[in-house]
């Protein structure tokens, strides 16, 4: 890529702070993707650069080599930012860029492979490069924050899928109504007045269920 910089193995191993000896032990481990080759040489780039030093960041932060692995698995087989926004960009969610330490910090100790692979599947992250954009900063904080409770990451997540399907339902309910009885009203238009029912109901079900308990 033009611009890119990019590195021998003695040198890249300075710039991250590594012995040669530890750069291959990464690479034969899967830890980094394979170098660009130009006959005998192998080179490297920037993107191999920043995976180190995010490998560097989750070891000080206590994960382990084997659970670095893991989540390298998890992250590159799942989809990348274009795939999911080909599904349709938000309109109201704003998108939170975030490197790989910066989400174990926000949700220590919870992010595994398996919780990785789920939110991946769900579409509340994506691969951007080096970086993992979750596609909603009210439902990142809203995790985080639950996980905080000491709600376990794996439970919001499953949560998070059976709010969606009701969420879709509620959505499907409110378009059929108003296709049926006003077929050339803006949809767009009118979606604060769902969003409205769906808050209001919401929280009259929550001072019912704060009552009985």
């Amino acid at each position: 890529m033009a611009g890119e910089r990019e590195y021998r193995m003695g040198e890249l191993a300075e710039l991250a702070g590594i012995t040669v000896r530890t750069l291959r032990f990464y690479r034969e481990r899967g830890l980094l993707p394979p170098p660009r080759r130009e006959g005998r040489i192998a080179w490297y780039d920037d993107h191999h650069l920043a995976r180190l030093r995010t490998i560097a960041a989750l070891l000080e932060r206590g994960h382990t080599l084997n659970g670095i692995a893991d989540l390298a698995t998890a992250f590159e087989s799942g989809r990348d930012v274009g795939e999911v926004l080909g599904l349709g960009e938000p309109t109201e969610e704003t998108p939170v860029r975030l490197t790989p330490e910066e989400l174990a910090d926000r949700f220590d100790g919870e992010v595994t492979p398996e919780n990785l692979a789920t939110a991946l599947e769900l579409g509340y992250l994506a691969t951007d490069g080096d970086e993992i954009v979750h596609m909603s900063r009210r439902l990142l904080d809203v995790s985080a924050a639950l996980v905080r409770e000491g709600i376990p990451l794996a439970a919001v997540l499953e949560s998070g899928r059976r709010v969606r399907a009701h969420a879709d339902a509620l959505a499907d309910l409110f378009v059929e109504m108003v296709r049926k009885h006003t077929p050339d009203a803006d949809l767009d238009r009118l979606r604060p007045l769902a969003k409205n029912v769906v808050e209001a109901e919401l929280s009259m079900a929550l001072d019912r269920r704060l009552r009985e308990s």
